[in-house]
């Protein structure tokens, strides 16, 4: 979903409904617009704003928790990098091939997986190992422990590397949309509904008119932040990876 796209629709069927509003003040009778009806008109509309806000924090719940989990599986990779390096160089001289190859792979790594969100939204795709990656495990099987200590090593070097990989497919199988879609339709639908009402209540002078408006647009901007933080590898809310370019140095 483009936070863009959909945040000027709700714009649009905000303004939209409270034009909708304004001509419906105009056309309705005096008798209908009185006291006891707007008392009601008062009542529908606080449900429908009370369910409003119930859909947008789901939202907000449901897209800040996902945006946390792929911070914090980013981390785990970051750390687990870290980690990985330090066993390796451990082990010995004979696992500089394989502390390089790991360098090479991190920027590999970090550039699809910044940029996987985007394809798998067009259309989806299985998840296929990159080259690099199945080389480096291979080399990894391939260390030869010459006594008790190295090969401990390989083995928690082996069991981290297992639980990296899990952490990777753990983020790929998450590239989908945590906002339900149901939910942004019914929201964006109620936002009509609310102004509409607004205005139908409102005098029709240019001030409210323009509160309703400055209104409008900071429902859609709370929309657009909503959208921006359920995509934690583009926009405003983007996940940095520059912690993980950067997460081992350079071998003398």
């Amino acid at each position: 979903m483009n936070p863009i796209s959909i945040s000027m629709i709700a714009f649009l069927l905000a303004v939209v409904g409270t034009l909708i509003g304004w001509g419906l003040r105009k056309v309705l009778p005096a008798e209908q617009l009185a006291a006891e009806s707007k008392d009601a008109i008062k009542l529908g509309l606080g449900i429908v704003m009370t369910l409003s806000a119930l859909v947008l924090g789901l939202l907000v719940a449901s897209a800040k928790s996902g945006y946390d989990m792929r911070r914090s599986e980013i981390n785990q990779i970051t750390s687990g990098l870290i980690l990985l390096d330090y066993l390796l160089s451990k082990y010995g001289d004979d696992a500089r091939t394989v502390r390089l190859a790991l360098r090479e792979e991190i920027p590999l790594v970090t550039s699809r997986i910044w940029n996987e969100e985007q394809a798998y939204s067009s259309r989806p795709i299985p998840f296929k190992p990159l080259p690099q990656g199945e080389l480096l495990y291979q080399q990894i099987q391939d260390l030869k422990p010459m006594d008790e200590a190295q090969q401990e090593l390989k083995r928690r070097i082996l069991q981290l590397t297992h639980d990296l990989a899990r952490v990777r497919l753990s983020l790929f199988s998450h590239l989908s949309s945590s906002i339900p879609l149901p939910f942004l339709v019914v929201l964006l639908s109620w936002i009509s509904v609310l102004f509409a009402g607004f205005s139908v209540m409102a005098p029709a002078k240019i001030t409210p008119l323009s509160f309703l408006f400055v209104s409008a647009l900071s429902v859609s901007g709370a929309i657009f932040l909503v959208l921006e933080l359920d995509q934690p590898f583009a926009g405003l809310m983007m996940i940095p990876n520059e912690p993980l370019l950067s997460v081992l140095p350079p071998l003398d």
